[in-house]
């Protein structure tokens, strides 16, 4: 399966100031693949070590001398490592702290040798006194599937090539395939495994049951790294976001959590899923205007699930409700629609907000920021649409252009350009 971030990875291996690289993920986003993928194409050997699984960690990284490391690897792995043509996967890194604490000493004492590092966690690691190598090392963040991936997988590659084209004279016409193929990408999601499974052909419950897999190996995940007492908040944070994505107004509420919750009790919980890559924050702003941070409000937020799929599998479901008609589009007060523009906007990189009007009568789902460009983003579910919050907001900031997105074709109205859902992630790449 093709994945975008394979281009920063190239670049990653070209640039003369390169440095040890650690690729971050939630588990079960394919990172492991990626990177060993990679090193088959991109290199004449690849050396892997595994810290769940190496026995002799503990001598290899007994002190960061770098070439005392490179000799020991080299003797473990039987492998002769060369600069620049060999490249070094050290996976599950975070199951090994001194192995991290090694990059630093690379970066300063052998910047010739290419090492990439795999890692979940790595966030919820920072916490608990492990010596990160800050600015020793360069660091890419790999998401689930997206769905421009998704098509790639389903080797409708054409499609993609005109989406990408942005020419909405021919994009338009192909609106019905591109829609059936978004409801397919609703209930399938970006999960690596889950979308191999639905290319081999596997069928639907199979499909429902590896999702619902993937989450009992997720909240196995807390028992291993959360303390017991920890354990049942980040469950209640984790449980709750459907209910509150489903809701009209989908600001995250404590009291949904339990009665008079309060964030002194749940904020730990939500900052661990955070770390884990488990689930996005999106704060408000209470003015859109440059820079957002300087308007961000931590204490008012809204979350979202990795994985469009996996929502769908948290929901319960049914793939009739989802790849029939257009209930998906309709139904759940576009709880599907607004989690999957937030899981097609992450892997852009940008900062991501919500905007809302102190009285609460005006609000836009999404504020972006590219470049020093300001983007109101209001989402719609269905064709019928209308847009009273951005349009306000718009009049109150002529010098900003509105977008939409929905399931209408694209249409400039000079003050919004409506969106087409299927070709969101394409349109904002091209900014």
């Amino acid at each position: 399966m093709k994945r975008l971030l394979y281009n920063n990875l190239i670049k990653w291996k070209n640039n003369p100031y390169r440095k040890p690289l650690i690729l971050n993920g939630a588990r079960q986003v394919g990172k492991t693949w990626l990177i060993k993928h990679f090193g088959e194409n991109e290199y004449k050997k690849v050396v892997y070590l595994n810290c769940e699984k190496g026995e002799e960690l503990s001598f290899i990284f007994s002190n960061f001398n770098t070439e005392r490391i490179i000799r020991t690897l080299s003797a473990y792995t039987n492998t002769d490592i060369t600069p620049n043509d060999t490249l070094i996967i050290i996976d599950e890194i975070q199951e090994y702290p001194r192995a991290l604490t090694s990059l630093k000493y690379f970066c300063e004492d052998a910047p010739n040798y290419h090492i990439a590092v795999a890692g979940s966690l790595l966030g919820i690691s920072l916490h608990n006194n492990i010596s990160f190598p800050v600015g020793k090392v360069d660091v890419l963040q790999l998401y689930p599937m997206t769905f421009e991936e998704f098509l790639l997988a389903l080797d409708k590659t054409h499609l993609v090539s005109t989406l990408n084209s942005l020419e909405w004279s021919i994009i338009t016409p192909l609106s019905s395939s591109y829609t059936e193929l978004l409801r397919q990408y609703y209930y399938v999601g970006g999960m690596p495994a889950i979308v191999q499974a639905y290319v081999n052909e596997e069928g639907l419950q199979s499909i429902r049951e590896k999702q619902k897999q993937i989450l009992y190996d997720y909240q196995h995940d807390f028992s291993k790294h959360i303390d017991k007492k920890d354990i049942t908040r980040v469950n209640m944070v984790w449980d709750s976001i459907p209910q509150q994505l489903a809701k009209e107004n989908k600001k995250f509420k404590y009291s949904e959590l339990k009665t008079n919750g309060r964030a002194s009790e749940f904020e730990t919980a939500i900052q661990w899923l955070i770390d884990a890559g488990l689930i996005y924050k999106v704060n408000r702003i209470s003015n859109p205007t440059l820079p957002l941070k300087f308007y961000e409000e931590q204490s008012v937020f809204k979350l979202f699930m990795l994985d469009v799929g996996l929502l769908g599998a948290k929901m319960d479901v049914g793939a009739n409700s989802v790849l029939v008609g257009n209930n998906v589009f309709k139904e759940y007060k576009g709880a599907f629609t607004e989690e999957f523009v937030m899981t097609q906007l992450c892997p852009l990189n940008i900062p991501i907000h919500y905007y809302s009007s102190n009285d609460s009568r005006i609000e836009v789902d999404f504020v972006l920021q590219i470049k020093d460009n300001i983007i109101p983003l209001e989402v719609k579910a269905e064709e019928n649409v209308r847009s009273k919050s951005l349009r306000t907001l718009i009049d109150k900031h002529p010098n900003l252009k509105g977008f939409r997105t929905s399931m209408k074709s694209y249409i400039d109205q000079q003050w919004m350009e409506n969106i087409p859902l299927y070709a969101l992630s394409s349109y904002f790449n091209a900014l």
